[in-house]
């Protein structure tokens, strides 16, 4: 079965060497996405120290951003946001974000909403509190 790396000219840039998608057949599978933002420093709801030591996280300023993020790989694949099959959640504090990040996710994902599974780390390889792994149809 045929396979393409696909990279996002809207994505955040990739911390190592692996594509943003890969298509397999009718597939798509998303590598790791999270909130940052492409050309930026600037972690979207994060506010660091000098040693960057986080100072504050607002869970809801991520989500928006990480769900940005996933739609434009999503679109310049050629698949769309409702074609979301399965989502694997990663968040660094459950007690805490979780009822804010369930919440948001019923709003974007009113209709047709795809399996879920959300897990808590330790930490993610930047100083975020979440990222999604995306699996779509096209």
């Amino acid at each position: 079965m045929d396979n393409e790396n696909i990279n996002s000219s809207k994505a955040p840039e990739a911390l190592g060497l692996y594509p943003h998608a890969k298509r397999v057949g009718n597939l798509l599978f998303l590598s790791g996405i999270g909130p940052r933002e492409r050309g930026v420093k600037k972690i979207p709801g994060v506010e660091l120290d000098e040693n960057g030591t986080i100072i504050s996280s607002d869970i809801e300023a991520q989500c928006h951003s990480v769900f940005k993020n996933v739609k434009n790989i999503l679109d310049e694949s050629g698949s769309s946001w409702d074609k979301i099959i399965d989502v694997t959640v990663f968040l660094t504090n459950m007690k805490t974000d979780f009822p804010i990040y369930n919440k948001l996710w019923a709003e974007y994902f009113k209709e047709n909403p795809p399996c879920r599974t959300t897990v808590e780390i330790n930490c993610l390889p930047t100083p975020i509190a979440i990222e999604l792994k995306v699996i779509a149809s096209l």
